[in-house]
C-alpha cells in the first residue's frame, strides 16, 4: 500500500507526504553557464584576495576586512539578488546562494559577508521605507558602507523577544530614546550601519536603523573568540542613545516579523557558506592523505582513512542536493508570487517563510557536515592537524561556531516539528491525514505481491517506508501527548532527525535518478555508491530516533505494535557500504580533490 502521491512539491514541509519527481527536482548539475561563472569568480576571489591574508585576518589588522569587502562589492558580490536599481546583479535566488557557498571557504572573511549581505542589509531591502532603501542599499550593495545587526542581548538569545534594551519617544516626538546593550555583533567593530531590535515603552518589539556615528551609541572592545578570530565580534551600548523617528524599520510592534523572517533566509545561506567550507577542507585533506606517508605508503591507501575519506564526500554531496533542491523551491515561489503582484520584499519574505522548515533542517544539516569534516580532517592529518601551520586547524576552530548562530541547533530541530505541526493545525498540510493512513497500513496485512524490478525502485521503496516511519511516530506523539508535546524536546528532536535523514536522502536519489537518466547509470557509479552509503545510514538513523521517541512515550501494546511498525518501515538490504567506500574514496585520491 502506497500512501505518497507523486507530485512537483510546491508547499514547504509536503516533501513528507508527497513523492517529487526527479525530474522537476532541480540539481547542481542544472546550474546554467552564469550560475556557474558567478560561483568560481567567488572561488578565485577567496584564491587570490582573501586566503593569501588569512593570518593578518585573523588578527583583526586595522582595515583589511572593510578593505576586501570593498574588492567584493566592486565584483558586484555584496548584491547579486539586490534589485539593479539599488546598484546590485538582480540575479535569482540560486545564483545569491551560489554565492555563499563560493564564498564559504574564506574562514572570517567569510562570516564577515555573510553577515554583512544577509541581516546587515536584507531587513533594510526587505522592510525599509523608500527613503531608507534609496539611503542605505547602493551604499550597503556597493560596499562603501558595511552593515551589521543588534538583536541578542547578555540575557536573551534564543529567547530574543526577552530583550530588555528599551526605546522612548523624546518629548518633542523627533527620536526615541534607546538605552541598553547588545553583545556578539558580527561586523560590529567596524560597520557604518546597524540594524537594532528595542522595546518601545519596554513593550513593543521594535527595528531601528542607527547610524555609527549617532549620538548616544558606543562601542565595546572586541572579543576574544574560540574560532572565527578575524570576524569583528563587539558589544553595542546604547545611553540615551538619539535615534531619529525616519529610522524606525518596519512597523512598531512588529520587530519580531522582521527579526524571524531574516533568519530563515539565512539558515539556508549558512548551510551554503558550510558547504563551501567543508569542500575546501576536504580538499586539503585529501592532498595530505595522497602526499603523508606512513609504512612506506600513503595513508591514502588505509582502509580507514579511505572510510573517513568517503563519508565526507557523501555528506557533502548529500547536503548539496538537498540545499539546491530547496533554492529552486524558493526561487520559483519568488517568481510565482511576483507575477501574482507581489513586490520584490513581499515575494522574497514568503518565499523563504513557505520554506522555513527545509531552512531550518538545511541549517541544521549544513552545520554539522561541516564540523563533521574539519573533524574528520584534523584526525587524518594527525599530529599536524593540531598545528596552526596546517588550514586544517583554523577551519575545525572556526567551524564550531555554525552550530550557535542563526538559532542554535537545537532550537532549529524543536522548530522543523513545531511548524510542521503548525501547518497541519491550520489545514496547510495533512498530515494526521497522511498519519491515518499509514496506522491502517499498520493494521492491514503487508503486502507481498511482485516485486517493483524497475531502476531504483529498492531505493525509492526505503525512502517511501522512511517517510511512513515519521508519520507514524509523529501522528501517535500528537495524538498520545496533545499540548504537552512542546514540552518533550527530547521526542521533537527524534522526531526532526528522522525528518532531516529522510530529506536528504530522498534529495540524493532524485539527484541520482535525474543523473542517470541524463547520463547513463554506468556514468554515475560513484554518485549511486554515496547515495546507497546514505541510504544505508539514514535508515537505520531513522529506526534509533524513531525507537527512542516510541519509547518516551508509549507502553504496553501500542508501544509493540509501534515497534513492529517501525522495524517493517526501516528494513533495508544487505549491504556492502565497505566496498563501496573504498570505490568513492579511490575515486577521490586519483581526482586529488573533491570534485563530484
Amino acid at each position: 500500500m502506497n500512501t505518497l502521491t507523486t507530485t512537483t512539491v510546491s508547499k514547504g514541509g509536503e516533501f513528507l507526504i508527497k513523492e517529487s519527481n526527479p525530474f522537476e527536482t532541480f540539481t547542481p548539475e542544472d546550474f546554467n553557464e552564469e550560475q556557474q561563472m558567478v560561483k568560481d569568480m567567488c572561488i578565485q576571489f577567496l584564491h587570490t584576495e582573501v586566503l593569501p591574508v588569512v593570518d593578518r585576518i585573523d588578527k583583526l589588522e586595522p582595515g583589511l576586512m572593510p578593505l576586501l569587502m570593498e574588492k567584493a562589492g566592486e565584483q558586484g558580490l555584496l548584491g547579486a539578488s539586490t534589485p539593479e536599481e539599488f546598484g546590485g546583479l538582480g540575479r535569482d535566488f540560486i545564483t545569491a546562494t551560489l554565492v555563499n557557498e563560493g564564498l564559504g571557504g574564506g574562514f572570517s572573511f567569510s562570516v564577515a559577508i555573510a553577515a554583512h549581505t544577509g541581516i546587515g542589509t536584507l531587513p533594510i531591502l526587505y522592510f525599509g521605507t523608500d527613503e531608507q532603501k534609496k539611503k542605505y542599499i547602493p551604499k550597503l550593495t556597493s560596499g562603501e558602507w558595511k552593515g551589521s545587526y543588534g538583536l541578542t542581548e547578555p540575557n536573551s538569545g534564543s529567547d530574543a523577544l526577552s530583550a530588555k534594551t528599551t526605546a522612548v519617544l523624546s518629548e518633542d516626538g523627533k527620536h526615541y530614546i534607546l538605552n541598553g546593550q547588545k553583545c556578539w555583533i558580527t561586523n560590529g567593530g567596524f560597520a557604518d550601519v546597524y540594524t537594532v531590535f528595542a522595546k518601545i515603552d519596554g513593550e513593543k518589539f521594535t527595528a531601528f536603523i542607527i547610524d555609527r556615528n549617532t549620538e548616544g551609541f558606543t562601542l565595546g572592545a572586541e572579543e576574544h573568540k574560540m574560532g572565527i578570530k578575524g570576524s569583528s565580534t563587539v558589544q553595542l551600548y546604547f545611553q540615551d542613545c538619539k535615534v531619529p523617528v525616519e529610522n524606525l524599520l518596519g512597523e512598531a510592534g512588529k520587530g519580531h516579523v522582521i527579526a524571524f523572517n531574516i533568519l530563515n533566509i539565512g539558515r539556508l545561506k549558512l548551510c551554503a557558506a558550510a558547504l563551501g567550507g567543508a569542500k575546501m577542507a576536504l580538499d586539503a585533506t585529501i592532498t595530505y592523505a595522497n602526499t603523508r606517508e606512513q609504512f612506506k605508503t600513503a595513508i591514502a591507501n588505509f582502509g580507514a582513512i579511505k572510510h573517513k575519506l568517503a563519508e565526507c564526500a557523501t555528506r557533502i554531496w548529500v547536503s548539496e542536493s538537498a540545499l539546491y533542491r530547496t533554492s529552486k523551491w524558493i526561487d520559483d515561489k519568488e517568481t510565482e508570487l511576483s507575477a501574482a503582484g507581489k513586490t520584490y520584499a513581499e515575494a522574497h519574505l514568503a518565499a523563504a517563510e513557505e520554506y522555513a522548515i527545509e531552512c531550518a533542517m538545511l541549517k541544521v544539516d549544513g552545520s554539522e557536515v561541516l564540523d563533521f569534516i574539519v573533524d574528520e580532517g584534523v584526525q587524518i592529518h594527525g599530529g599536524n592537524g593540531f598545528s596552526d601551520e596546517y588550514m586544517i586547524s583554523r577551519a575545525y576552530r572556526d567551524s564550531r561556531i555554525n552550530r550557535i548562530y542563526e538559532g542554535t541547533n537545537e532550537i532549529n530541530r524543536l522548530l522543523t516539528v513545531d511548524m510542521m505541526i503548525k501547518r497541519a493545525m491550520k489545514g496547510k498540510l495533512d498530515l494526521m491525514g497522511a498519519a491515518m493512513a499509514v496506522s491502517k497500513e499498520l493494521m492491514s496485512i503487508p503486502d507481498f505481491g511482485s516485486e517493483d524490478e524497475t531502476p531504483f525502485a529498492v531505493e525509492k521503496k526505503a525512502v517511501a517506508q522512511m517517510k511512513k516511519a515519521i508519520l507514524m511516530v509523529a501522528g501517535a506523539a500528537v495524538q498520545k501527548l496533545m499540548m504537552g508535546l512542546s514540552d518533550e524536546q527530547e521526542i521533537l528532536m527524534n522526531i526532526a532527525d528522522m525528518a532531516i535523514a529522510t530529506f536528504n536522502a530522498e534529495s540524493a536519489l532524485l539527484r541520482l535518478i535525474k543523473m542517470s537518466d541524463k547520463q547513463g547509470e554506468a556514468t554515475v557509479s560513484i554518485q549511486k555508491d554515496m547515495t546507497q552509503v546514505y541510504l544505508n545510514d539514514a535508515v537505520d538513523a531513522v529506526n534509533k530516533a524513531g525507537k527512542e521517541a516510541i519509547n518516551a512515550f508509549a507502553d504496553g501494546d501500542e508501544q509493540r505494535m509501534m515497534l513492529l511498525g517501525l522495524k517493517r518501515f526501516t528494513k533495508m538490504a544487505p549491504f556492502n557500504s565497505k566496498e563501496a567506500r573504498r570505490r568513492i574514496a579511490a575515486h577521490l585520491c586519483a581526482e586529488g580533490k573533491y570534485s563530484l
